[in-house]
Protein backbone atom coordinates (compact mmCIF):
# COMPACT_ATOMS: atom_id res chain seq x y z
CA UNK A 1 0.00 0.00 0.00
CA UNK A 2 1.17 3.67 -0.60
CA UNK A 3 -0.49 7.08 0.45
CA UNK A 4 -0.93 9.44 -2.17
CA UNK A 5 -1.86 13.02 -1.96
CA UNK A 6 -2.73 16.24 -5.19
CA UNK A 7 -1.69 19.15 -4.85
CA UNK A 8 -0.92 22.67 -6.22
CA UNK A 9 2.23 23.42 -4.89
CA UNK A 10 2.74 26.95 -4.01
CA UNK A 11 5.94 28.62 -5.52
CA UNK A 12 8.94 30.10 -4.23
CA UNK A 13 9.56 32.54 -2.44
CA UNK A 14 5.97 31.73 -0.63
CA UNK A 15 6.09 27.92 -0.37
CA UNK A 16 9.39 28.23 1.63
CA UNK A 17 8.18 31.32 3.51
CA UNK A 18 5.03 29.58 4.53
CA UNK A 19 6.98 26.23 5.27
CA UNK A 20 9.74 28.00 7.64
CA UNK A 21 6.81 30.27 9.24
CA UNK A 22 4.75 26.97 10.29
CA UNK A 23 7.75 25.25 11.74
CA UNK A 24 8.84 28.29 13.69
CA UNK A 25 5.12 27.51 15.12
CA UNK A 26 5.82 24.37 16.51
CA UNK A 27 4.31 22.70 13.70
CA UNK A 28 7.04 19.91 13.29
CA UNK A 29 4.46 18.06 10.32
CA UNK A 30 6.10 20.89 8.17
CA UNK A 31 9.30 19.16 7.56
CA UNK A 32 7.67 16.86 5.47
CA UNK A 33 4.77 18.43 3.80
CA UNK A 34 5.61 20.72 0.72
CA UNK A 35 3.26 23.82 1.10
CA UNK A 36 0.15 23.33 -1.13
CA UNK A 37 -3.62 23.67 -2.02
CA UNK A 38 -5.06 20.30 -1.42
CA UNK A 39 -6.73 18.42 -4.58
CA UNK A 40 -6.76 15.07 -3.07
CA UNK A 41 -6.22 14.77 0.67
CA UNK A 42 -3.69 11.54 1.72
CA UNK A 43 -5.16 8.43 0.36
CA UNK A 44 -4.52 5.07 0.52
CA UNK A 45 -3.84 2.65 -2.43
CA UNK A 46 -2.56 -0.41 -3.99
CA UNK A 47 0.67 -0.02 -5.74
CA UNK A 48 -1.11 -1.20 -8.53
CA UNK A 49 -3.39 1.76 -9.07
CA UNK A 50 -0.79 4.14 -9.52
CA UNK A 51 0.08 3.55 -13.51
CA UNK A 52 -3.89 4.14 -13.55
CA UNK A 53 -3.95 7.31 -11.63
CA UNK A 54 -1.00 9.01 -13.16
CA UNK A 55 -2.77 8.68 -16.64
CA UNK A 56 -5.89 9.56 -15.06
CA UNK A 57 -3.85 12.83 -13.85
CA UNK A 58 -2.59 13.72 -16.93
CA UNK A 59 -5.90 13.78 -18.38
CA UNK A 60 -7.09 15.88 -15.97
CA UNK A 61 -4.67 18.42 -16.89
CA UNK A 62 -4.77 18.26 -20.62
CA UNK A 63 -8.34 19.29 -20.11
CA UNK A 64 -7.64 21.92 -17.74
CA UNK A 65 -6.08 25.53 -18.28
CA UNK A 66 -3.48 27.55 -16.35
CA UNK A 67 -5.28 29.84 -13.96
CA UNK A 68 -4.27 33.26 -11.64
CA UNK A 69 -4.18 32.15 -7.94
CA UNK A 70 -4.36 34.99 -5.38
CA UNK A 71 -3.76 33.72 -1.84
CA UNK A 72 -4.66 36.52 0.99
CA UNK A 73 -5.24 36.81 4.28
CA UNK A 74 -5.88 33.80 7.16
CA UNK A 75 -8.94 31.87 7.73
CA UNK A 76 -9.29 29.16 9.96
CA UNK A 77 -11.66 26.08 10.50
CA UNK A 78 -12.00 25.91 14.45
CA UNK A 79 -13.50 25.02 16.81
CA UNK A 80 -14.23 21.99 14.54
CA UNK A 81 -10.57 21.79 13.64
CA UNK A 82 -7.60 23.21 14.72
CA UNK A 83 -5.98 24.96 11.89
CA UNK A 84 -5.35 28.32 10.59
CA UNK A 85 -5.14 28.79 7.10
CA UNK A 86 -4.26 31.33 4.08
CA UNK A 87 -7.36 31.60 2.19
CA UNK A 88 -7.53 31.30 -1.81
CA UNK A 89 -9.24 34.65 -2.79
CA UNK A 90 -8.63 33.86 -6.39
CA UNK A 91 -8.92 30.68 -8.34
CA UNK A 92 -11.24 28.97 -6.03
CA UNK A 93 -13.68 27.94 -8.91
CA UNK A 94 -10.73 26.42 -10.87
CA UNK A 95 -9.37 24.77 -7.52
CA UNK A 96 -12.80 23.11 -7.25
CA UNK A 97 -13.13 22.19 -10.56
CA UNK A 98 -10.15 20.50 -10.95
CA UNK A 99 -10.24 18.74 -7.14
CA UNK A 100 -13.70 17.23 -8.09
CA UNK A 101 -11.58 15.78 -11.55
CA UNK A 102 -9.06 14.59 -9.46
CA UNK A 103 -11.14 12.59 -7.01
CA UNK A 104 -13.25 10.91 -9.66
CA UNK A 105 -11.05 8.69 -11.38
CA UNK A 106 -9.13 4.91 -10.33
CA UNK A 107 -9.02 6.58 -6.93
CA UNK A 108 -12.74 7.91 -6.28
CA UNK A 109 -12.47 9.48 -2.75
CA UNK A 110 -15.51 10.11 -0.76
CA UNK A 111 -14.73 13.55 1.33
CA UNK A 112 -16.40 13.78 5.14
CA UNK A 113 -16.21 17.67 4.52
CA UNK A 114 -17.32 20.28 1.84
CA UNK A 115 -14.37 21.02 -0.20
CA UNK A 116 -12.59 24.06 0.93
CA UNK A 117 -9.45 24.92 -1.23
CA UNK A 118 -6.80 26.76 1.04
CA UNK A 119 -2.90 26.31 2.37
CA UNK A 120 -2.60 25.21 5.79
CA UNK A 121 -0.35 27.27 7.61
CA UNK A 122 -1.09 26.04 11.46
CA UNK A 123 -2.19 22.04 12.73
CA UNK A 124 -1.42 20.44 15.69
CA UNK A 125 -0.30 23.02 17.35
CA UNK A 126 -1.65 24.80 20.55
CA UNK A 127 -3.92 27.99 21.07
CA UNK A 128 -1.25 30.77 21.53
CA UNK A 129 0.33 29.41 18.37
CA UNK A 130 -3.09 29.32 16.20
CA UNK A 131 -3.73 32.53 17.40
CA UNK A 132 -0.35 33.99 16.38
CA UNK A 133 -0.58 32.37 13.25
CA UNK A 134 -3.91 33.64 12.57
CA UNK A 135 -3.06 37.28 13.03
CA UNK A 136 0.26 37.19 12.26
CA UNK A 137 -0.20 36.43 8.37
CA UNK A 138 -3.93 38.28 8.27
CA UNK A 139 -2.08 40.51 5.57
CA UNK A 140 -0.20 37.72 3.29
CA UNK A 141 -0.68 38.46 -0.07
CA UNK A 142 0.25 35.90 -2.96
CA UNK A 143 -0.06 36.59 -6.42
CA UNK A 144 1.02 33.74 -9.24
CA UNK A 145 -0.31 31.14 -12.26
CA UNK A 146 -1.31 27.65 -11.08
CA UNK A 147 0.47 25.80 -14.52
CA UNK A 148 0.75 22.62 -12.84
CA UNK A 149 -0.58 20.12 -10.36
CA UNK A 150 1.56 17.27 -8.04
CA UNK A 151 1.27 14.37 -7.33
CA UNK A 152 2.89 13.26 -4.15
CA UNK A 153 3.58 9.63 -2.76
CA UNK A 154 4.62 8.10 0.49
CA UNK A 155 4.68 4.60 1.73
CA UNK A 156 3.65 4.79 5.20
CA UNK A 157 7.26 6.86 6.43
CA UNK A 158 5.16 10.46 5.89
CA UNK A 159 7.57 11.96 4.13
CA UNK A 160 5.73 12.84 0.78
CA UNK A 161 8.22 12.68 -2.23
CA UNK A 162 7.13 14.32 -5.28
CA UNK A 163 6.48 11.92 -7.80
CA UNK A 164 4.84 13.20 -11.33
CA UNK A 165 3.48 16.92 -12.33
CA UNK A 166 0.56 17.33 -14.58
CA UNK A 167 0.79 20.44 -16.80
CA UNK A 168 -2.75 22.42 -16.98
CA UNK A 169 -2.69 22.47 -20.69
CA UNK A 170 -6.55 22.86 -21.64
CA UNK A 171 -7.57 25.83 -23.59
CA UNK A 172 -8.16 29.11 -21.76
Amino acid sequence: MLTVGVALPIPEPWGEELKQFRLGLGDDQAQHIPTHITLLPPTPIAGHVLPALREHLSQVGAHHPSFKVVLRGTGTFRPLSDVVFIQVARGVAWCEKLEQQVRHGPVNRQMSFPYHPHVTIAHNVDEAALDHAFDTLAYFTADYVASFFRLYVHDGDEIWRSDTDFALRGPG
